[in-house]
């Protein structure tokens, strides 16, 4: 456990794509099922790209669950922190493919929100020695939404800042997992307050920050070292370190946008874990590493589903080589 780098903890899920391009769930026919989840995304795109990574979530004792837990380790990803709740289910929900590739989520498959096990993670059950090992802490912001799970990432920042690790919020606003939306914006606006680095789309920080300008965002918060927006198909702008720039998106062939924000956050991480963090200081070595969070995303979005479109090492030297 001494080499893990990126401890990432949140929502683990399966993501129901409709197999017809189509803005209406009356007029899907058929479902596939894709692992996903923002965080369990995260861990896996990290580890394919040869960054040792842990999960830490909550999933039920269903054959859902299960199969989310095999997926995991056939990936590499450490499962230690990993939860079963005995009753209720592993979180599913469906999720409409609409044309030109992007996504919109859809609803819920037979439950309310607050009725998966992702919801249950037990603060108390945190695997100490997991903090002990780690460099980042990932963290998304569904999992505040519910009361145990917000006590859980309480219970992680904790741990994090006693040991001094860097903490990286996505933020992945997602309305339809908050029972009470309005509670979203001052539980993650306080969220923010003791993080490192923040990632957000466009349409999130014209929520949050009433700008889409990563350097005044920095400069309103007063505590991180980076923020990064991205824009879609527009690329993404950043601020690192006092280093401000744009990086347009890669031209791909799109077929589906799942987890591609997730793939992002995974190629930037795992660029800090590569060559540190003092990189940042740097203006070509801030750029290059965001560069190279877009093309892992750019990647991850030529092909069905989150986990199962992530791109491997290799996959991404050989097509930032051929975009030079």
């Amino acid at each position: 456990m001494n080499n893990l780098c990126v401890l990432c903890l949140g929502e683990i899920l399966w993501d129901c794509l409709a197999d017809q391009t189509t803005t209406s769930i009356d007029q899907v026919q058929s479902w596939t099922l894709y692992a996903g989840g923002a965080p369990a995304n995260v861990a896996c795109a990290l580890t394919k790209l040869g960054t040792p990574a842990g999960f830490i979530g909550c999933v039920g004792i269903d054959e859902l669950g299960q199969s989310l837990v095999s997926l995991l380790q056939t990936v590499g990803v450490n499962q230690v922190g990993v939860q079963r709740h005995p009753t209720l289910p592993t979180r599913q929900i469906e999720v409409l493919r609409l044309p030109g590739g992007d996504r919109q989520f859809a609803r819920f498959r037979d439950h309310d929100t607050t009725a998966f096990a992702d919801t249950h993670l037990q603060a108390e059950q945190l695997p100490i020695e997991l903090f002990d090992a780690a460099e980042f802490l990932l963290l998304g912001t569904l999992e505040l939404a519910y009361p145990l799970s917000r006590r859980a990432i309480e219970r992680a920042l904790e741990l994090a800042e006693q040991r001094y690790l860097k903490i990286f919020v996505d933020v992945n606003w997602r309305p339809m997992f908050w029972p009470d939306p309005d509670l979203a914006k001052p539980l993650i606006l306080e969220l923010v307050q003791r993080i490192d680095f923040l990632k957000l789309a466009a349409e999130e920080a014209e929520w949050l920050f009433n700008t889409i300008d990563p350097g005044v965002i920095a400069h309103q918060t007063g505590n991180l070292e980076g923020v990064l927006i991205t824009h879609g198909e527009q690329g993404c702008t950043y601020y690192l370190n006092n280093n401000q720039g744009t990086v347009p998106a890669f031209p791909v062939a799109v077929e589906d946008t799942t987890g591609a924000g997730d793939s992002f956050v995974a190629g930037f991480i795992h660029q800090l874990c590569s060559q540190g963090i003092s990189g940042l200081t740097d203006p070509e070595t801030a750029r290059s590493i965001v560069t190279y969070a877009s093309a892992v995303a750019a990647l991850t979005t030529t092909r069905a589903g989150a986990i199962t479109a992530q791109p491997s090492f290799s996959e991404v030297e050989a097509f930032l080589h051929q975009h030079q």
